[in-house]
């Protein structure tokens, strides 16, 4: 009786594995799906404060310059900040050659332009080292290492104290 079942689970066995082959082999194999090549992008991060911009900068493509997926004069309506993202592209006159894209996060407005610029110039010095010695002079690639000093106990901020009085 024992004999009689290892000899049905060995024969189920070898059916399954022939049943395994004539299926790969009556397969037809799909030919490999193409992968478009991916767009080609340099990519870099700026910093300033608590603000973080990654930005992404393409060769190929539509010419444009999207903060957020917002373009740069909606996200940063107000004229001087607009100034402070393209001044690092206005310094090597390549402000219409790239599509650049942003993402920024943390900080206020102001903050996060710079965080940009700062983002962009070191995008440019990695699309060619020959600027950076213009961008590098002008201070855009120099990290601006001012931070909000942190809330100190018994105080009520960094180091404003409870008025003193004497009498």
């Amino acid at each position: 009786m024992k004999e009689d079942k290892k000899i049905i689970k060995q024969t189920k066995k070898m059916e399954k594995i022939e049943v395994e082959k004539e299926l790969k082999k009556s397969k037809l194999k799909p030919k490999p799906k193409l992968k478009p090549k991916p767009d080609f992008y340099l990519e870099a991060i700026g910093r300033r404060k608590t603000s973080i911009a990654r930005v992404r900068l393409w060769t190929k493509g539509k010419k444009e310059f999207l903060i957020n997926n917002k373009p740069y004069k909606v996200y940063f309506p107000n004229f001087d900040l607009q100034e402070i993202i393209i001044d690092s592209l206005n310094k090597m006159k390549s402000l219409d050659r790239f599509k650049i894209q942003v993402l920024v996060k943390g900080g206020g407005f102001h903050s996060q332009a710079e965080a940009v610029r700062h983002g962009i110039a070191r995008i440019l010095v990695k699309f060619n080292p020959d600027f950076k010695k213009r961008l590098k002079k002008s201070g855009y690639l120099t990290r601006d290492p001012r931070m909000r000093e942190r809330k100190k106990f018994g105080l009520k901020r960094a180091r404003r104290a409870s008025q003193w009085r004497k009498r």
